[in-house]
C-alpha cells in the first residue's frame, strides 16, 4: 500500500451571520470533509448549474461512498489518511462555486457528469440542520 501523505488541514472559518443567509449543498461524507478540507475541488452533479460564490456544503446523513470507493481506496485516491468517523446531518463547511465544466482536469472529474468546479473550501464547525436535494436554504435551531 503507498504510504499516505499527512497534509495539514484547514483552519476552521468562524460563523456569521453572513453566512447563514447562503445557500447550502447537501454532499454525502466522506465526500463532503474531503470538499471542505480543500481536497476535492469538483462535485459531480448531473445537471450544470449557473449559481456562482459561495455555499455552504451540508454533510447528509447517507455515509454511503459512491461507485468503486472503499474507505480505504478513497484514501489512497486523496493521497492521506482520511478520519474514521465524520460529522453528518449539518453544515459542515463553506466552498466557492467557481464554474460548471464538462470537462476538467480534477482527478475528481467524473467523465459523464456536469463537474461543479469550488475553490476556497474551508471547514466550519458543525452545525446540525435537515438538508435537501439540490441548493436549499438551511433552518438551524436556536
Amino acid at each position: 500500500m503507498p504510504s499516505l501523505t499527512r497534509i495539514t488541514l484547514p483552519t476552521a472559518a468562524r460563523w456569521t451571520p453572513a453566512l447563514q443567509s447562503l445557500p447550502a449543498l447537501a454532499i454525502r461524507q466522506p465526500y463532503a470533509w474531503l470538499v471542505v478540507n480543500g481536497i476535492k475541488d469538483i462535485e459531480n452533479r448531473s445537471r450544470r448549474t449557473h449559481h456562482r460564490g459561495k455555499v455552504l456544503i451540508h454533510a447528509s446523513l447517507n455515509e454511503d461512498l459512491l461507485f468503486d470507493d472503499s474507505l480505504a481506496a478513497l484514501s489512497i485516491r486523496a493521497g492521506i489518511e482520511l478520519p474514521e468517523s465524520y460529522d453528518i446531518g449539518g453544515i459542515v463547511g463553506v466552498a466557492e462555486i467557481v464554474g460548471c465544466e464538462r470537462r476538467h482536469e480534477s482527478d475528481w472529474k467524473n467523465p459523464s457528469s456536469w463537474g461543479w468546479v469550488l475553490a476556497n473550501a474551508r471547514p466550519l464547525p458543525f452545525r446540525p440542520c435537515k438538508g435537501a436535494l439540490g441548493f436549499f436554504r438551511p433552518k438551524f435551531a436556536d
